[in-house]
Protein backbone atom coordinates (compact mmCIF):
# COMPACT_ATOMS: atom_id res chain seq x y z
CA UNK A 1 0.00 0.00 0.00
CA UNK A 2 1.38 3.83 -1.16
CA UNK A 3 1.68 6.25 1.29
CA UNK A 4 -1.11 8.10 -0.39
CA UNK A 5 -3.38 4.75 -0.71
CA UNK A 6 -2.96 4.34 3.59
CA UNK A 7 -3.81 8.07 3.88
CA UNK A 8 -6.89 7.96 1.28
CA UNK A 9 -7.60 4.78 3.48
CA UNK A 10 -6.55 4.65 6.55
CA UNK A 11 -8.95 7.07 8.16
CA UNK A 12 -11.50 4.84 7.16
CA UNK A 13 -10.19 1.99 8.44
CA UNK A 14 -9.71 3.05 11.67
CA UNK A 15 -12.64 4.22 12.16
CA UNK A 16 -14.63 1.50 10.82
CA UNK A 17 -12.30 -0.21 13.72
CA UNK A 18 -13.03 2.04 16.06
CA UNK A 19 -16.71 1.67 15.56
CA UNK A 20 -16.51 -2.41 15.86
CA UNK A 21 -14.93 -2.36 18.97
CA UNK A 22 -17.22 -0.23 20.43
CA UNK A 23 -20.56 -2.54 18.44
CA UNK A 24 -18.81 -5.11 20.88
CA UNK A 25 -18.23 -3.08 24.16
CA UNK A 26 -22.12 -2.13 24.14
CA UNK A 27 -23.43 -5.06 22.91
CA UNK A 28 -21.38 -7.70 25.57
CA UNK A 29 -22.29 -4.69 28.68
CA UNK A 30 -26.02 -4.78 27.53
CA UNK A 31 -25.95 -8.80 27.47
CA UNK A 32 -24.16 -8.44 30.93
CA UNK A 33 -27.07 -6.42 32.24
CA UNK A 34 -29.72 -8.42 31.14
CA UNK A 35 -28.11 -12.01 32.29
CA UNK A 36 -25.96 -11.25 35.26
CA UNK A 37 -25.88 -14.61 36.11
CA UNK A 38 -23.54 -16.52 34.08
CA UNK A 39 -21.27 -17.80 36.32
CA UNK A 40 -20.44 -18.40 39.75
CA UNK A 41 -23.79 -19.35 40.85
CA UNK A 42 -23.28 -21.70 43.26
CA UNK A 43 -21.53 -21.12 47.00
CA UNK A 44 -21.53 -24.02 49.03
CA UNK A 45 -23.08 -23.74 52.80
CA UNK A 46 -21.93 -25.58 56.03
CA UNK A 47 -22.55 -29.37 56.13
CA UNK A 48 -22.03 -29.17 52.10
CA UNK A 49 -25.23 -28.51 51.28
CA UNK A 50 -25.06 -26.30 47.78
CA UNK A 51 -27.29 -23.24 46.87
CA UNK A 52 -27.96 -21.19 44.26
CA UNK A 53 -27.92 -17.41 44.29
CA UNK A 54 -29.21 -15.30 41.44
CA UNK A 55 -28.80 -11.24 41.02
CA UNK A 56 -31.45 -9.20 39.32
CA UNK A 57 -31.31 -7.72 35.92
CA UNK A 58 -31.91 -4.60 35.21
CA UNK A 59 -35.33 -4.98 34.69
CA UNK A 60 -36.18 -6.93 38.20
CA UNK A 61 -36.50 -10.01 36.86
CA UNK A 62 -34.01 -12.94 37.38
CA UNK A 63 -32.21 -14.77 34.05
CA UNK A 64 -29.62 -16.73 34.43
CA UNK A 65 -27.47 -19.11 32.38
CA UNK A 66 -28.27 -23.01 32.58
CA UNK A 67 -28.11 -26.52 30.47
CA UNK A 68 -30.93 -28.81 29.31
CA UNK A 69 -29.63 -32.31 28.44
CA UNK A 70 -26.17 -31.01 28.70
CA UNK A 71 -26.78 -27.93 26.55
CA UNK A 72 -26.45 -24.32 27.36
CA UNK A 73 -29.43 -22.59 27.48
CA UNK A 74 -30.66 -19.27 28.90
CA UNK A 75 -33.74 -18.83 31.71
CA UNK A 76 -36.04 -16.65 32.68
CA UNK A 77 -36.96 -17.79 36.20
CA UNK A 78 -41.28 -17.49 36.19
CA UNK A 79 -43.08 -19.27 39.20
CA UNK A 80 -46.40 -18.23 37.76
CA UNK A 81 -45.03 -21.04 34.85
CA UNK A 82 -46.71 -24.11 35.58
CA UNK A 83 -44.06 -25.75 33.81
CA UNK A 84 -40.81 -25.04 32.37
CA UNK A 85 -41.82 -23.37 28.52
CA UNK A 86 -39.33 -24.14 25.86
CA UNK A 87 -39.58 -21.70 22.76
CA UNK A 88 -40.25 -24.03 19.19
CA UNK A 89 -36.65 -23.03 17.23
CA UNK A 90 -34.52 -24.14 21.11
CA UNK A 91 -36.20 -27.13 21.07
CA UNK A 92 -35.20 -27.91 17.84
CA UNK A 93 -31.88 -27.20 18.23
CA UNK A 94 -31.78 -29.20 21.66
CA UNK A 95 -33.77 -31.92 19.60
CA UNK A 96 -36.45 -32.28 21.65
CA UNK A 97 -39.32 -34.41 20.87
CA UNK A 98 -42.68 -33.07 20.73
CA UNK A 99 -45.64 -35.23 22.58
CA UNK A 100 -49.17 -34.55 22.40
CA UNK A 101 -50.71 -31.49 22.30
CA UNK A 102 -52.13 -30.02 25.09
CA UNK A 103 -53.83 -26.00 25.73
CA UNK A 104 -52.06 -23.62 27.80
CA UNK A 105 -53.59 -20.37 29.48
CA UNK A 106 -50.75 -17.88 29.34
CA UNK A 107 -51.12 -13.83 29.87
CA UNK A 108 -51.20 -13.74 26.33
CA UNK A 109 -54.32 -16.15 26.25
CA UNK A 110 -54.73 -19.95 24.84
CA UNK A 111 -51.86 -21.26 23.60
CA UNK A 112 -51.47 -24.79 21.77
CA UNK A 113 -47.93 -26.43 23.36
CA UNK A 114 -46.69 -29.85 22.90
CA UNK A 115 -45.76 -32.15 26.21
CA UNK A 116 -41.78 -33.26 27.03
CA UNK A 117 -40.23 -34.24 29.34
CA UNK A 118 -36.37 -33.00 29.89
CA UNK A 119 -33.90 -35.90 30.89
CA UNK A 120 -31.36 -33.09 32.55
CA UNK A 121 -32.00 -29.36 33.43
CA UNK A 122 -29.22 -27.63 35.45
CA UNK A 123 -28.86 -24.58 37.01
CA UNK A 124 -25.68 -23.97 38.73
CA UNK A 125 -25.10 -27.41 41.14
CA UNK A 126 -28.87 -27.87 41.07
CA UNK A 127 -29.80 -30.37 38.80
CA UNK A 128 -32.87 -32.38 37.87
CA UNK A 129 -33.99 -35.37 36.04
CA UNK A 130 -37.22 -36.58 34.42
CA UNK A 131 -38.54 -32.54 34.24
CA UNK A 132 -42.10 -32.21 32.70
CA UNK A 133 -42.19 -29.34 30.19
CA UNK A 134 -43.82 -27.85 27.32
CA UNK A 135 -42.67 -26.46 23.70
CA UNK A 136 -44.47 -23.73 22.77
CA UNK A 137 -44.21 -23.09 19.50
CA UNK A 138 -45.51 -19.81 19.18
CA UNK A 139 -43.06 -18.24 21.62
CA UNK A 140 -39.97 -16.37 20.31
CA UNK A 141 -36.57 -15.43 21.28
CA UNK A 142 -33.92 -17.70 22.90
CA UNK A 143 -35.29 -17.39 26.40
CA UNK A 144 -37.02 -20.74 28.37
CA UNK A 145 -39.34 -20.05 31.43
CA UNK A 146 -38.46 -21.40 33.91
CA UNK A 147 -41.59 -22.38 35.62
CA UNK A 148 -42.82 -24.72 38.99
CA UNK A 149 -42.20 -28.30 37.47
CA UNK A 150 -38.30 -26.95 38.29
CA UNK A 151 -38.47 -24.55 40.75
CA UNK A 152 -41.11 -26.10 42.68
CA UNK A 153 -38.99 -29.22 43.81
CA UNK A 154 -36.95 -25.58 45.42
CA UNK A 155 -36.39 -23.76 48.57
CA UNK A 156 -37.00 -19.94 47.18
CA UNK A 157 -35.96 -16.63 49.15
CA UNK A 158 -35.35 -13.74 47.49
CA UNK A 159 -34.23 -10.99 49.73
CA UNK A 160 -33.53 -7.43 48.44
CA UNK A 161 -32.17 -7.84 45.17
CA UNK A 162 -30.97 -11.71 45.38
CA UNK A 163 -32.84 -14.87 44.78
CA UNK A 164 -31.44 -18.41 46.45
CA UNK A 165 -32.12 -21.44 45.68
CA UNK A 166 -31.66 -24.51 47.61
CA UNK A 167 -33.06 -28.02 47.00
CA UNK A 168 -34.68 -28.96 50.78
CA UNK A 169 -33.42 -31.20 52.92
CA UNK A 170 -35.15 -34.47 53.04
Amino acid sequence: MSGSTFRRYGGIIVTLLFIGGMTYIFSWLLDQQQNPNRANLTRVLEGGEREVVLKQNRTGHYVASGEINGRPVRFFLDTGATLVSIPGAVADTIGLARGPALTARTANGDVTVYATRLERVRLGHIEMGNVPASINPDMSGQEILLGMSFLGELELVQRGEKLRLRVPRP
